[in-house]
């Protein structure tokens, strides 16, 4: 059998990508989808342009709710998937951080006072960064019986104050780019 590699730009937040990803899934047979995106760090842990693999994702929105009636604010990635991903990055020596994140409705720069969202997120979940799409993802491959994992690069950080160029930013990607790719090949 023939496999297919298909990519695509999902444009931004979990409305975006949770139309893209459900049609996908539902309508054009894909079984499996590697997400490759940007975050922002919230662990001091975490350096600029480092690789994240998604293990969690954690929402306070509704999108469970609204697509399922499920009150789920914490969906996981395919643990099939992130073990591909896992043996391609060490294969190639890649580093990369595995971590639970947290899915925003909002560019987490624009908040008023991010402080308190930061406590609101629940501490249990050692959140290590913020992104906009993974829940929507992940939920919609659980809902579907598929499979789903996201590779992020840091390109800014909570704790640190540097600013990167867009070039720099856009040079950082190859990494995320290259694993995303070369694990695609080996499912």
């Amino acid at each position: 059998m023939e496999k297919k590699l298909l990519l695509w730009l999902h444009g931004m937040g979990m409305p975006s990508m949770g139309i893209y990803s459900y049609e996908l899934f539902k309508f054009y047979d894909v079984e499996n989808i590697i997400r490759l995106g940007s975050c922002g760090g919230y662990n001091k842990d975490l350096n600029l342009f480092d690789l994240v693999l998604v293990d969690n994702s954690y929402t306070e929105g509704n999108y469970a709710l609204s697509i399922n009636n499920s009150d789920c604010h914490l969906i996981n990635s395919s643990t099939e998937l992130n073990s591909v991903i896992e043996a391609t990055a060490k294969n190639l020596s890649i580093s990369i951080n595995k971590a639970n994140i947290a899915c925003g409705e909002v560019f987490d720069a624009y908040m008023s006072d991010m402080s308190k969202y930061l406590e609101r997120l629940p501490k249990e979940y050692n959140i290590s960064g913020a992104e906009m799409e993974a829940f929507a993802l992940f939920y919609n491959a659980k809902l579907l019986n598929k499979k789903a994992s996201c590779i992020l690069t840091v390109v800014d950080s909570y704790f640190y104050n540097e600013k990167v160029s867009a070039e720099a930013r856009q040079n950082s990607l190859d990494k995320m780019i290259k694993l995303g790719l070369e694990s695609a090949i080996r499912l």
